[in-house]
């Protein structure tokens, strides 16, 4: 069996932030009790027309620069995200395209918290396997799409961002 690690890693995050101090006037509480319950003080929010492709290919982008490898070195590309531009196409095929990885496969994992992980299992065990030398995992979400800003159970849990590694 090969080795697998991780050869270079990006992210991407959107400019618009969302603080908890701005959350909390919403819901009557105090920006430390949001911090305390979180741990977070602020939201990245996309703008309405930048969908999640759009966040990940800028952190494949960031990954890709920083392992010094260009889009046609990339075997395989897996996206790791609950929020996808769409059903189809999946946003991997659309990162794929974004990046200019033609020759790459590509395929998304839609495990919600976890998706990440479990696509970084997959690449290592298909790069310790040999059946990829470089592959994509890019970590995705737009969750200011779908969450409401009205229940304070999940509106001060999430944002929007990529992250990127090159196994």
């Amino acid at each position: 069996m090969r080795s697998a690690g991780i050869l270079g890693h990006g992210y991407y995050l959107p400019e618009l932030v969302l603080t908890s101090h701005e959350l909390a006037g919403r819901f009557g509480k105090s920006e430390n009790w949001i911090e305390e319950r979180t741990g977070i003080k602020e939201r990245r929010i996309t703008e309405f027309n930048v969908a999640t492709s759009d966040l990940a290919v800028k952190a494949a982008l960031s990954a890709l620069d920083r392992a010094s490898l260009s889009p046609g070195d990339i075997d395989l590309i897996i996206v790791a995200t609950t929020t996808p531009d769409m059903i189809f196409p999946s946003t991997a095929c659309l990162v794929q395209h974004g990046i200019g990885a033609y020759n790459a496969a590509a395929f998304d994992v839609s495990a919600a918290c976890t998706g990440f992980m479990y696509g970084l299992d997959i690449a290592v065990n298909y790069v310790s396997s040999g059946q990829y030398n470089n592959i994509l995992l890019v970590g995705a979400d737009t969750y200011s799409r779908i969450t409401n800003y009205d229940d304070l159970n999940t509106s001060i849990l999430f944002g929007d961002g990529a992250g990127a590694v090159i196994v």
